[in-house]
């Protein structure tokens, strides 16, 4: 049997090393989770910024709404299209209601010239409806020439009655 003396050991330059190892593992596997955890919020709050408009090749009101939506930060991808009644049909968006042309963002429909205050208010409050809808294409709307006639009645695209989401 070996006869050591506790003076004869000296742990004090292992300890650190050993401490700040573990720290320093604890402290990346913190940094590690904490970015798994925050980076499907972050691709998220991208997405909603994110936009695909379905328009009638020849429409040019439609081009004009897309310019409108990049104005507020958005970014727009126009998919020309000569199915829209077939997409109004697919989101359930009923023949009185039909819109212009038609978006996704932030997991909703948007159905028309819809005002940005309104889509802004859509995606904050996440309810749980398809999307909206301004049916036609009313004057004095963004991306629409002339002069607002009336407010602007913006519909739930949703199962049931129609129901007015906002008026503008």
């Amino acid at each position: 049997m070996m006869n050591v003396s506790k003076d004869s050991i000296d742990l004090s330059d292992r300890q650190p090393k050993t401490f700040d190892t573990n720290r320093r593992a604890i402290l990346m596997a913190l940094v590690g989770g904490a970015a798994v955890i925050i980076s499907p919020y972050a691709r998220a709050a991208d997405d909603s910024k994110k936009v695909t408009l379905y328009k009638d090749p020849q429409c040019g009101c439609c081009e004009g709404y897309a310019d409108y939506l990049r104005s507020h930060g958005f970014e727009v991808s126009i998919v020309p299209t000569h199915d829209l009644p077939l997409l109004d049909e697919k989101y359930g968006i009923p023949t009185e209601l039909q819109p212009c042309h038609l978006s996704l963002v932030g997991g909703y429909v948007v159905g028309g010239h819809v005002p940005i205050n309104v889509v802004n208010r859509l995606l904050a409050e996440k309810p749980r409806i398809t999307g909206i809808t301004l049916a036609g294409m009313p004057l004095g709307s963004p991306g629409m020439n002339g002069e607002k006639t009336a407010p602007f009645k913006i519909y739930e695209i949703a199962k049931g009655p129609h129901r007015v989401y906002a008026v503008v």
